[in-house]
């Protein structure tokens, strides 16, 4: 009689066992809020990027939960330079990168690179950014310049190589005059070098940001001769590899939903807060102090994809004879915007 007890009562064990069972796999699976199906473990994401304020959403992501509240596990590690992330893009060592769009980018993509732009890093200021094309004080003074037209044939400088953002931003203030980087002698000089320049007259211009535009202004040196170069302008972006992209395209959309929460936790005053504070200075190397001082850095709510600025860096890279190539890239093998335009849908386009 024990025996038969012991045998339903063990029966009845497994059957409650067996419903448990069943319930939970009857569960459904924690999703995002774009009701796509997010796994029931979290999803890993390695991200290799550049540790600067521009890819600051995906500190704020980190630090304050969202990528745990979109069903990923994001491992972050820093690297020096881009060129480096793009290397471990093409390896596959990494899911996304946070790097500058470079002309290697540009070549790498004529030639079938797979890699695939899918959320903006921070923009350009549209107004007042701190980034000036600035020309040697004297020369005003005596009248030999008043406009960029009139730098044809001067030396005018910039901070990195044939091919890099600063040369790009020299050639967008020359065209203001109709000028290009061919009717003026260039020279490559570091920020913080070209104040001294200035002072002992070794250039007549140069294109520098902030502070060191600043202290040639106010030092009496120089004067601005043209302002906001590249409003809005998209430098750099979060780049995810083909096989991220393609092959897991849930946690693709699960990052980048995360990165436009995150963006619209730093929108005015809440861009200084302590929460977001403490995430920025997790992942760069700069004091608390450094970023109160420093000009806000734009980062857009609806993380909109500037496909029209990025096609201006690529055909000012190419005229300027940067690239490998001569015809046009076709930003469709560049860009996805799929992942930022669900997001937006999911979360609604923000508006302050």
């Amino acid at each position: 009689m024990r025996t038969n007890r012991g045998v339903v009562s063990l029966g009845i064990l497994l059957l409650v066992f067996a419903l448990l069972l069943s319930a939970c796999g009857a569960a459904p699976a924690a999703t995002p809020e774009s009701g796509n199906e997010a796994p029931n473990a979290a999803e890993p994401v390695t991200v290799a990027y550049v540790p600067i304020m521009k890819f600051a959403p995906m500190y704020v992501a980190a630090e304050r939960g969202l990528f745990g509240k979109y069903g990923l596990d994001v491992e972050i590690e820093s690297v020096k330079s881009g060129t480096e992330a793009i290397a471990f893009l093409t390896e596959g060592v990494i899911d996304v990168g946070g790097i500058a769009i470079v002309t290697s980018l540009w070549n790498g993509w004529s030639q079938g690179l797979d890699l695939r732009v899918i959320a903006p890093g921070a923009l350009e200021p549209f107004e007042n950014s701190p980034t000036k094309l600035v020309v040697r004080q004297d020369l005003i003074d005596q009248g030999t310049v008043s406009e960029v037209a009139d730098l044809n044939g001067l030396t005018v400088a910039y901070a990195g190589g044939p091919g890099s953002g600063g040369e790009y931003l020299l050639t967008k203030a020359l065209e203001r005059g109709n000028l290009t980087i061919r009717d003026v002698e260039t020279v490559q000089l570091g920020n913080a070098d070209m104040p001294a320049a200035f002072e002992n007259g070794s250039i007549d211009a140069g294109v520098l940001g902030s502070p060191y535009a600043d202290a040639v202004i106010n030092g009496g040196f120089g004067a601005a001769l043209a302002t906001d170069l590249t409003p809005g302008l998209m430098t750099v972006a979060f780049v995810g590899s083909g096989k991220f992209v393609n092959e897991r395209p849930a946690a693709a959309q699960s990052f980048v939903l995360a990165l436009m929460e995150a963006a619209r936790l730093m929108q005015g005053d809440d861009y200084l807060s302590a929460e977001n504070m403490a995430a920025y200075l997790k992942y760069v190397n700069a004091t608390e102090d450094a970023i109160r001082g420093g000009e806000p850095v734009i980062y857009d709510p609806n993380q909109v994809i500037p496909v029209e600025g990025l096609a201006d860096v690529e055909r000012v890279h190419r005229e300027n004879g940067r690239t490998e190539y001569e015809e046009p890239v076709d930003l469709s093998a560049v860009i996805d915007l799929t992942f930022t335009e669900q997001a937006r849908e999911t979360l609604g386009e923000y508006s302050q």
